[in-house]
């Protein structure tokens, strides 16, 4: 029975295969978060969209870089009118109620937009397709909502959750937030 003793080595296999696409998924179209710092994360100089001589764009062209944290703490409790503290990353809390904003590029955020759109569908009350930037919605549901927004500057998406407004109340942060996203 030499069949009998392959079965471990391509079990083994199969399951390497099958962990291996969900990780390589999973490192392609998680959201990188926004750093407290304010500086754009990428592997190139953002500055630098076309090359020296005036030619095509390239690796380091603007869809390709992910855009800094748009706001301070002071900036997102104005906009929700309550205090909330910088919690890193672009994390603003006050032990109960929480707004994120994790940015990508726009190259990433076009590559998972029609997902994202997808499983808003399936998990809030209402999802409304936005008339600004390139692409974007806004879903809400009585205690959380999230808003994705694709411009020329990269993907932003917002999530909140427990600010106590309901449905309405947290289809009005999402849209107060997002217009303060510069454009």
């Amino acid at each position: 029975m030499a069949t009998d003793a392959l079965t471990p080595v391509r079990t083994a296999r199969l399951h390497r295969a099958r962990l291996a696409l969900p990780l390589v998924l999973l490192a392609l179209l998680a959201p990188a978060g926004c750093d407290s710092g304010g500086d754009v994360l990428d592997g190139g100089p953002a500055d630098t969209v076309a090359g020296e001589d005036g030619g095509d764009t390239g690796a380091g062209t603007v869809d390709d870089v992910r855009p800094p944290c748009p706001f301070t703490a002071a900036q997102v409790s104005e906009l929700v009118d309550r205090k909330l503290r910088d919690e890193g990353n672009c994390s603003f809390g006050d032990g109960i109620a929480q707004l994120a904003v994790t940015t990508a590029s726009a190259t990433a955020g076009k590559a998972t937009y029609d997902y994202q759109h997808e499983q808003a569908g399936q998990q809030y009350e209402k999802v409304v397709d936005l008339d600004r930037g390139e692409r974007g919605y806004l879903a809400v549901k009585d205690v959380r909502g999230e808003a994705v927004l694709i411009d020329g500057k990269g993907t932003y998406t917002v999530t909140i959750s427990s600010f106590g407004g309901g449905t309405a109340g947290n289809e009005q942060i999402l849209r107060r937030t997002l217009d303060a996203i510069p454009a």
